[in-house]
């Protein structure tokens, strides 16, 4: 299996040498990491276009600059490996994380794999043990519907999951909500119970882990709903019609 990492970068110069490094080193020759930048304002683009030229297996790709999701999606588009794992620029992987993650896809069913982190600050001290613990984690859509526990950064999917995932729709809030609800609707998600990165926490992280206010909260629920519910009666129909 060829693997994909669809990195999406956003300023990141103080971090993302380590979360490379991490990456790589679990990497045969033949996979790759899409690096599509938003933005390197800080002066790091220097440093990503020396590190393209290192090692054949980093593209850099411009995005979009519309957005974390049209980032993500961008980079996912970018992709050619039969998984695509999805990565932040500031996390650290942990040894062994893609072969595990790896293992799980041999169920054929399984579209999406998920897995524990270790929530860390900074400089990487532990701040809780298992984001899984945190978030009460389980598979099943209306599960996450209430409490989400599909983040970008702990996921893998299929290139066969694609084609459902794209286009994102306008009305999603973030990416890893939509790929995860629409991995449950064709197929299987599997969950690892380990932590396989160590997911860095701050204060200039795009997601927060902390909820938002009620209705905020009501609304993107609402929108995940409704938007699941029309994709999935149009999946259905072009099913029958096919």
């Amino acid at each position: 299996m060829k693997i994909s990492v669809a990195l999406a970068y956003y300023d990141g110069g103080e971090y993302i040498e380590a979360q490379l490094d991490s990456i790589l080193s679990q990497l045969s020759e033949q996979d790759e990491i899409v690096l599509s930048v938003d933005r390197a304002f800080d002066g790091s683009m220097d440093l990503l276009k020396e590190r393209e030229a290192q090692d054949k297996r980093i593209f850099l790709t411009n995005g979009p600059a519309r957005g974390v999701v049209k980032n993500f999606e961008h980079a996912i588009s970018m992709c050619s490996g039969d998984l695509i794992f999805l990565s932040d620029q500031d996390d650290v992987w942990l040894p062994d994380k893609v072969e595990k993650v790896k293992a799980a896809f041999y169920d054929k069913e399984v579209m999406a794999v998920l897995h524990d982190a270790k929530i860390v600050d900074e400089n990487l001290n532990e701040v809780e043990p298992s984001f899984f613990k945190l978030r009460h984690s389980e598979t099943g859509f209306l599960k996450n519907l209430w409490r989400n526990s599909y983040v970008g950064c702990c996921m893998a999917v299929r290139k066969e999951l694609i084609p459902q995932i794209f286009p994102i729709p306008e009305s999603i809030y973030m990416h890893d909500y939509w790929i995860g609800a629409t991995a449950e609707q064709v197929g299987k998600v599997e969950l690892i119970r380990e932590p396989l990165i160590l997911y860095r926490r701050h204060s200039s992280n795009v997601t927060e882990m902390h909820h938002g206010s009620f209705f905020f909260m009501l609304e993107k629920r609402f929108h995940m709903l409704t938007t699941v519910v029309s994709w999935n009666r149009e999946r259905k129909k072009k099913e029958k019609e096919g």
